[in-house]
C-alpha cells in the first residue's frame, strides 16, 4: 500500500510538471479583440487531440470540450461528453456543454460586488444574480488558438477587455488541454490581470456520462466526493456565507455512493460548492471519482481549486444534442473546479481579487481507466 501510495503521489508530481511546462506566451500575447458579439462568426474552427484510444475534439468557440471517446472495460469506444452536432447550437446553448466559463463562473448575488470603493454593476442573466461571467461570458467568444499539437495539446488564448460584462479591466486568458501518458488528460487556466484589480473564477464545465453521451441518465454511476463541508445555499442558489458539514445529509459523498441513491430528499438536483478537503499533496488535492458500473468507467479528478461544484443537470429538459440524442434530466454530470460562489460579496470566502502581476493559475488532471 505505501508503494501504491508513494507511486501515485509521483505520478501527479509529474503530472503538475507538465502542466507548469507546457509551453504558454508570458503575456498571452495572441489577444483575440473581438469586441462585437457579431465578429463571433469569424474564424471559427474544430480541433482534434488523439493519444492511443483517446480521442479529444474541441472549438474555440467558447474553448469548448465537444467530445471525448475512451474505452469501457472489454475496450470499445464512447463519447462520454454531453455536447451539439453544429457551432449554431453551441452559439444558442443556454446550459454551457463543455465550455470554459469566466470571468467569474458560478452566481454572483445581487449582479453586483464592490472593489476599491467602486460598485461593480454585471448582467443580471440568473434571475436577479450574475451566472458564469454575464449574459456573454468566456462561453461565448472565439478564442484564438495560440498553439496546436494534435497528438499532445492544444492552447486556447482571449484577451478580455475593460468592462466586459460590468468586470474592471483587461485580462489575459490562456486555457491548455493536453493529454498525460497514456490516460489522462489536463486542463491549465491562467488569467493575468493587464491594468486593475479584478475577480477571476474560471470553470471547465463539461457534462459527463461516463456510460456514453446518448445511453440515458447517470443516477446509477457512483460518485465519490472528497469534501467534508458545503457552502450552503438560498433559494436562488446564492451562499449564506457560512459552511455545513455534509454528515448525516445527503450531500455527504465522502464514500461511493449511487448519485439518485438520496437525490429524492433535495428539491430535485444537485448543485452545490463543496469545499475540497486538503489531501496532503503538494499541488493538487484529489476532488472526485466518478464510475459507471454497466461500462466499468472510472474518472479520477484532482485538482488545485478549493471548491468543486457538482451538478447533476436536473435543469436539462428535451435538449437535442449531438447524434440525434435527446437529453433529458439527470444526463450528465458537472463537476466544476472552481473558487467559492459569490466570493467577491464575501469577505469570510477566500479572495478572487487579481491585481496586475499577479497570476491566477488553475490546473485540472482528469485520470480514464476501466475494468
Amino acid at each position: 500500500m505505501m508503494m501504491m501510495c508513494c507511486k501515485v503521489s509521483l505520478l501527479f508530481c509529474c503530472a503538475v510538471g507538465l502542466l507548469v511546462v507546457v509551453m504558454f506566451p508570458s503575456s498571452c500575447a495572441a489577444h483575440n479583440t473581438n469586441n462585437n458579439k457579431n465578429d463571433n462568426n469569424k474564424n471559427i474552427g474544430f480541433y482534434e487531440l488523439k493519444n492511443g484510444n483517446m480521442e479529444l475534439n474541441l472549438t474555440n468557440y467558447g474553448a469548448t470540450i465537444i467530445s471525448l471517446r475512451i474505452p469501457d472495460k472489454h475496450g470499445n469506444l464512447a463519447d462520454v461528453v454531453l455536447g451539439y452536432d453544429s457551432i449554431n447550437s453551441y452559439r444558442n446553448d443556454t446550459v454551457y456543454f463543455g465550455a470554459l466559463v469566466g470571468r467569474v463562473a458560478n452566481r454572483i448575488g445581487g449582479a453586483k460586488f464592490t472593489l476599491g470603493g467602486k460598485t461593480y454593476h454585471l448582467p443580471a442573466n440568473d434571475h436577479e444574480n450574475t451566472l458564469h461571467g454575464g449574459t456573454r461570458g468566456f462561453s461565448d467568444v472565439v478564442w484564438t488558438v495560440q498553439s496546436h499539437k494534435k497528438d499532445k495539446h492544444i492552447t486556447f488564448t482571449y484577451h478580455s477587455f475593460d468592462n466586459e460584462e460590468g468586470f474592471p479591466g483587461q485580462l489575459d486568458v490562456s486555457v491548455t488541454y493536453m493529454f498525460i501518458g497514456k490516460n489522462k488528460l489536463g486542463v491549465k487556466m491562467i488569467a493575468k490581470p493587464v491594468d486593475k484589480a479584478t475577480p477571476v473564477n474560471l470553470a471547465q464545465h463539461t457534462y459527463w456520462n461516463l456510460r456514453g453521451h446518448n445511453s440515458g441518465d447517470i443516477l446509477s454511476h457512483t460518485v465519490q466526493i472528497f469534501a467534508s463541508q458545503i457552502t450552503p445555499v438560498d433559494k436562488d442558489l446564492i451562499p449564506t456565507g457560512q459552511f455545513q458539514s455534509v454528515k448525516g445529509t445527503p450531500y455527504d459523498f465522502l464514500e461511493p455512493r449511487e448519485v439518485g441513491s438520496q437525490i429524492h430528499e433535495l428539491p430535485g438536483l444537485y448543485d452545490m460548492n463543496y469545499v475540497v478537503d486538503k489531501s496532503g499533496q503538494v499541488h493538487f488535492n484529489k476532488v472526485a471519482i466518478v464510475k459507471d458500473p454497466v461500462s466499468g468507467r472510472k474518472m479520477e479528478l484532482w485538482s488545485n481549486q478549493i471548491g468543486l461544484q457538482y451538478y447533476t443537470s436536473g435543469m436539462l429538459k428535451d435538449v437535442v444534442g449531438k447524434d440525434g440524442a435527446i437529453y433529458h434530466q439527470y444526463a450528465g454530470i458537472v463537476l466544476e473546479t472552481q473558487g467559492f460562489p459569490d466570493s467577491v460579496n464575501y469577505p469570510n470566502f477566500p479572495s478572487q481579487i487579481v491585481k496586475p502581476g499577479e497570476i491566477y493559475k488553475h490546473y485540472m488532471v482528469y485520470r480514464f481507466t476501466a475494468s
